[in-house]
């Protein structure tokens, strides 16, 4: 795949200088500069687990290169530091687990690295009128494959991506992914060699999971059609094949309606995932996915904005035979009920209440807004149908985000987690950490300069 997206960089440049002895050649930069500051800790309400907190920051150092008119050249290097942390390398002396939250921050194959660096993006894009290719490293927001933004860096992606616009109302475009950079990671790796950095949870046997290095997967692809309705509502499709793991397929309508007082948006989401191959490996023990798993999800939303109020209730049922997984490392799930800091994925069996309120201020850039949820999961007791030993339950956050008038392209974001248990039942240490009876802050800061 490297020698493919090698070839083909080689071959566009290579028409870009045929092409341009017929256009006017002309050279636009831009910088493309980031810095990212993110304060994060965790605790719980019983002292006995370890509580951590890090202090990380980056800095993506960049470009876009615009040449004869349809061209351009993107390229980035981004830092991270450790500025400040606990020992978050350490395993939790109660359970054995390690860190699942700042952690993520740096890089999860070497936590006690400080000071890291790698090549974020390096490709190159042609577009005209309804038309476009970009060939490299870039970034990526699909339903299942996405940026992820809840950390130091997004997630991204050395591949091919194709697409086109026939019309105003339609767009296609395709993907096909050999390596991924995710979040948490300084390396760019195979698709397979992805699956697992994020805990693994527990095999259909209940025991560890132990696919981190035995998962066979060679590229991934990602089919994307959107359709925009002429009485306001639009359609959207996707299908995510990983090879040798599974394929998702997926699919949404949304209507959004003008009243004299706002906005009135429903929407529908709906998908059913199931094995490719066999799953990662032919050994059950090692494998990603189970052969026979066989899902479907349902999800729905209605919302209200107005000038000043932003307000939605959703509502996700997932079913089927065996786990709906999707990797944590490619992306956040799809689903109308997700909520920043928890995903719902590894379960046979999962029905979400959401709600979300948002209120900006009229004469001073900041918004507040709570967002919550009730999730029920599969029994406790079947590692079959539940990964990762995790018990129903209520997530609430509330959050701020402040962009000042006097600085351009600076913002700040600031959110508090809370997660507990639905039921009564004494759970075990394991059952906790990393899950439930639990806070979590998050400070961010983004400056821009582009």
């Amino acid at each position: 795949m490297r020698r493919f997206i090698l070839l083909s960089i080689f071959s566009l440049g290579f028409f870009v200088h045929l092409k341009a002895q017929t256009e006017e050649k002309k050279i636009d930069i831009h910088p493309d500069v980031h810095f990212r500051t993110f304060w994060m800790n965790t605790s719980y309400a019983d002292t006995k687990f370890k509580s951590d907190y890090a202090l990380g920051m980056s800095l993506n150092l960049g470009a876009k290169i615009n040449y004869a008119k349809h061209w351009t050249l993107q390229l980035g290097y981004r830092i991270f530091a450790n500025v400040m942390s606990t020992p978050i390398w350490d395993l939790d002396p109660v359970t054995g687990q390690t860190n699942r939250y700042e952690t993520g921050l740096f890089d999860l194959l070497n936590t006690r690295d400080r000071l890291f660096g790698k090549l974020e993006t390096l490709s190159l894009s042609y577009s005209k009128d309804r038309i476009g290719v970009d060939v490299g490293r870039m970034g990526i927001n699909t339903d299942w494959v996405n940026a992820q933004d809840g950390r130091l860096s997004p997630t991204a992606v050395e591949g091919v991506h194709a697409w086109v616009a026939p019309s105003q109302r339609w767009k296609v475009g395709l993907w096909a992914i050999g390596r991924m950079s995710i979040r948490g990671s300084s390396e760019w790796l195979g698709v397979g060699e992805t699956v697992g950095i994020y805990p693994q949870g527990r095999t259909v046997f209940g025991k560890q999971g132990a696919y981190f290095g035995n998962t066979k997967s060679e590229w991934l692809s990602i089919l994307e059609v959107d359709r925009q309705l002429r009485n306001g509502g639009k359609l959207h499709f996707s299908h995510t094949l990983a090879q040798n793991l599974f394929s998702t397929t997926w699919g949404s309508f949304e209507k959004s309606t003008k009243t004299k007082k706002g906005m009135l948006t429903l929407g529908i989401q709906s998908g059913v995932q199931h094995t490719v191959g066999d799953g990662g490996n032919p050994d059950l023990i090692l494998a990603y996915k189970s052969p026979d798993d066989f899902n479907y999800a349902l999800s729905g939303r209605v919302a209200w904005r107005t000038d000043r109020w932003l307000t939605h209730l959703n509502y996700s049922h997932v079913g089927g035979k065996g786990r709906w997984l999707s990797p944590r490392e490619w992306g956040k799930d799809a689903w109308y009920t997700f909520i920043p800091r928890e995903r719902n994925e590894g379960f046979e069996s999962v029905d979400a209440l959401v709600g979300y309120v948002e209120y900006r201020f009229e004469k001073i850039p900041v918004q507040v807004y709570l967002h919550g949820g009730v999730h029920w999961l599969s029994d406790l007791a079947s590692a079959e149908a539940n990964k990762y030993n995790f018990p129903s339950y209520r997530q609430v956050n509330i959050g701020l985000k402040l962009q000042p008038k006097g600085v351009k392209n600076l913002d700040f974001h600031l959110i508090l987690v809370s997660k507990e248990p639905l039921s009564s039942q004494k759970l075990t240490p394991n059952q906790i950490y990393n899950k439930v009876e639990l806070l979590h802050f998050n400070g961010i800061l983004n400056w821009r300069w582009n």
